[in-house]
């Protein structure tokens, strides 16, 4: 009895480990292959979330959103992320966070340059953010 409790576990904890270990290494899909769900402006997703937070959270968030704009800022951090700032004519933007895990045709980014950008809306923090980032060719 005490065997079969025993092999039992082992069973049970080698398929724990077997599957904890797929999900650890699946891979997300590139956000440059993936189809927007919406295409709009910086100023628009913007105003939405500034007019009635609630309503811009249901209507876009966990959504992938192609966002057209021109680049108010954009760094690298030192472990390798891009963020791009996109500009919406008010004091905060759209924050464009690249995913430091997928390779990126480009990463350089120069202020007034205008472009699309597609990501995964987080929702507001004082900027709206997008995350999993990539430009739209």
């Amino acid at each position: 009895m005490k065997k079969r409790i025993l092999l039992l576990a082992v069973l049970l904890a080698a398929v724990a480990a077997a599957v904890g270990l797929y999900f650890y290494n699946l891979k997300m899909p590139s956000m440059a292959t993936q189809k927007a769900d919406l295409t709009l402006s910086a100023a628009e997703l913007y105003a939405a979330y500034e007019a009635d937070e609630a309503a811009a959270n249901a209507r876009y968030l966990g959504k992938i959103l192609a966002v057209e704009g021109q680049v108010r800022e954009a760094n690298t951090l030192p472990d390798g992320t891009v963020k791009v700032v996109l500009d919406t004519g008010k004091d905060f933007g759209v924050l464009c966070e690249f995913d430091p895990n997928t390779q990126h045709k480009r990463t350089d980014f120069q202020p007034g340059e205008r472009l699309t950008l597609q990501g995964e809306c987080a929702g507001l923090n004082f900027d709206v953010l997008l995350s999993r980032c990539a430009v739209v060719e």
